[in-house]
């Protein structure tokens, strides 16, 4: 309990960005300390199923962490990212966000069919960004097996959206 209290007292609110009436979850405290950061990466790896393959973090901020949570289930790491990113051929998603629209890609070998997938992110808002990865997975052939955010914001339904869509494993360190 105390990791979670110290990860929530690192998560600063920023009120009207992008835009009026939205508040920004601002991680960049979380990360500027060691203790909170590892407590995050460890709260993430605690979550994750057995036999994980591939950990997949979409730009920006899932990188952040999806990547040092690979590294701990000594899975991959594979970026989704934006358009114009990626130098090979890529599948693409696009999506809506809370406040706008947005497209993601992978490249199209990134990870081999049947491969048991874990998607880590920051936030879980809406649910727009990890069901377009989701999206990604199944034109790969990938198995989804675990979806683990730092934040859920359950005030925008996001994980209702993810169970409408067939995502019915997601876990967050911290919901608000």
């Amino acid at each position: 309990m105390a990791d979670i209290d110290l990860i929530s007292s690192l998560i600063a609110d920023v009120p009207d960005f992008p835009k009026p009436g939205v508040v920004f979850k601002d991680i960049t405290p979380l990360l500027a300390s060691p203790e909170g950061f590892e407590a995050t990466v460890q709260a993430l790896v605690d979550q994750a199923p057995e036999a994980i393959d591939v950990v997949v973090g979409m730009e920006a901020r899932g990188f952040i962490f999806a990547a040092p949570v690979a590294l701990r289930l000594g899975a991959g790491f594979v970026p989704v990212r934006k358009p114009g990113k990626l130098p090979r051929a890529v599948y693409e998603e696009s999506f809506a966000l809370e406040y706008g629209h947005e497209t993601l890609t992978v490249h199209r070998d990134a990870i081999r069919p049947g491969a048991r997938v874990m998607v880590v992110d920051d936030v879980l808002a809406t649910g727009g960004t990890i069901g377009a990865t989701a999206g990604l997975l199944k034109q790969l052939g990938a198995e989804l097996v675990h979806v683990g955010v730092v934040l859920e914001l359950s005030f925008l339904n996001g994980r209702q959206r993810l169970i409408d869509g067939g995502i019915d494993t997601c876990a967050a360190v911290l919901t608000v």
